[in-house]
């Protein structure tokens, strides 16, 4: 039987010789081998950096066969490795929303390398994963997180050593945040008229509607975890603040208005806003709908409901809390996430900013300046 086996340096970051690939030998990086031997695919390390002792190893295999203990086990296919990705994500007790994110690539994955050809994850190439993100419709934003999820599940297959890691020099895409677009006074006042206007199914709709608006824009939660809200979380005006990315608890008081308005539309369930027959992405996307007829009878064509968030930390910069008190309010995880989109909005900043520029202006070639204007 016909041996094919091939030795080569796996070269580390860390070497100078990286970018010579595997035609370069004569450095320390470990030694792998490639091929098969007895029909069998193999491709794993030889645990060894001297070159004559893998040559070794090599030739005792071809001539005696591969010890039991070194004997590979079949990889796995492409769709078997990404059913265990995604049994993994599962295990990790993702949330719903995170794991059909992960789903849906995969999904497209195992789609994708079907039409190209590879079964297996080893016969694909850098190429053939950059003509992978390539067919995306993915734009900005959405491109660049998916593109983080698809680090992940490589990340995941290398670890296994089913692959190496050809995603993790992929370049995500150039995006522009969006800017920091708290409502104004007049648009939020517009979006409290528009709530009778708004044509629900079910009674007491409306009042549910008009609760909700008060709590995002009162509280300053994210949209599905207001949706999710539960009375358990809620102790007199007192809002527990623990949000489904941070678990970090913090309790903040509602106005009084805002409380009794809950309390009006609080459900059998114990829950004020969600059903608890559907899951938590049906309840948030019908909102979500609900919303879209909001802003357009409110005539605020760029509403969403982020934007009561927006304004709820606007509010809170502006009457002199600090963003590391505003990070902890709003469930960041990091106050760069803070600085990142509302740093902008920090009073204290603009007032000192104000200052530094008036003293500027009271230097004295700024004197000599306005000498020469007063005297033309």
């Amino acid at each position: 039987m016909i041996h094919m086996l091939t030795i080569y340096r796996r070269h580390l970051k860390s070497c100078p010789h990286v970018r010579e690939g595997r035609d370069y030998r004569r450095c320390k990086c470990p030694i792998h081998v490639e091929g098969t031997l007895e029909g069998i695919s193999i491709r794993k390390a030889l645990d060894t950096t001297n070159w004559q002792r893998a040559t070794e190893i090599i030739r005792e295999w071809e001539a005696n066969g591969m010890p039991v203990a070194d004997t590979p086990t079949s990889p796995p296919t492409i769709s078997e490795a990404c059913e265990r990705f995604k049994a993994d994500a599962a295990a990790r007790k993702l949330k719903p929303s995170t794991l059909k994110k992960y789903r849906v690539l995969t999904d497209q994955f195992t789609i994708f390398c079907e039409h190209a050809g590879p079964r297996y994850l080893s016969q694909l190439t850098l190429a053939d994963v950059e003509k992978f993100r390539e067919s995306w419709r993915d734009q900005n934003i959405a491109a660049r997180k998916k593109l983080e999820r698809l680090k992940a599940m490589y990340r995941f297959f290398a670890n296994h050593g089913w692959t190496q890691n050809l995603a993790q020099s992929l370049r995500p895409p150039v995006t522009e945040d969006p800017p920091t677009l708290p409502f104004t006074k007049d648009e939020t006042a517009r979006i409290m008229a528009a709530v009778p206007l708004v044509p629900c199914a079910g009674i007491g709709t409306q009042n549910e509607l008009a609760a909700l608006v008060l709590l995002l824009r009162y509280s300053g939660l994210r949209f599905g975890d207001a949706v999710q809200l539960h009375e358990s979380r809620l102790s007199g005006n007192h809002l527990l603040l623990y949000t489904a990315k941070t678990r970090v608890p913090v309790f903040i008081p509602l106005p009084e208005f805002v409380a009794h308005r809950l309390d009006l539309v609080k459900r059998s369930n114990g829950y004020f806003f969600a059903t608890g027959n559907a899951t938590a992405e049906t309840d948030c996307s019908n909102w979500r709908r609900r919303f879209r007829k909001l802003f357009r009878l409110a005539d605020v064509p760029d509403g969403h409901p982020h934007r009561f968030r927006d304004t709820f930390a606007v509010g809170m910069l502006q009457a002199d809390v600090t963003l590391e008190q505003l990070s902890i309010l709003l469930g960041h995880r990091s106050i760069r996430v803070t600085e990142k989109h509302y740093a902008p909005w920090v009073k204290s900043r603009q007032e000192q900013l104000e200052r530094a520029v008036m003293l500027a202006h009271a230097h004295e070639d700024h004197a000599i300046f306005k000498q020469r204007e007063l005297a033309q």
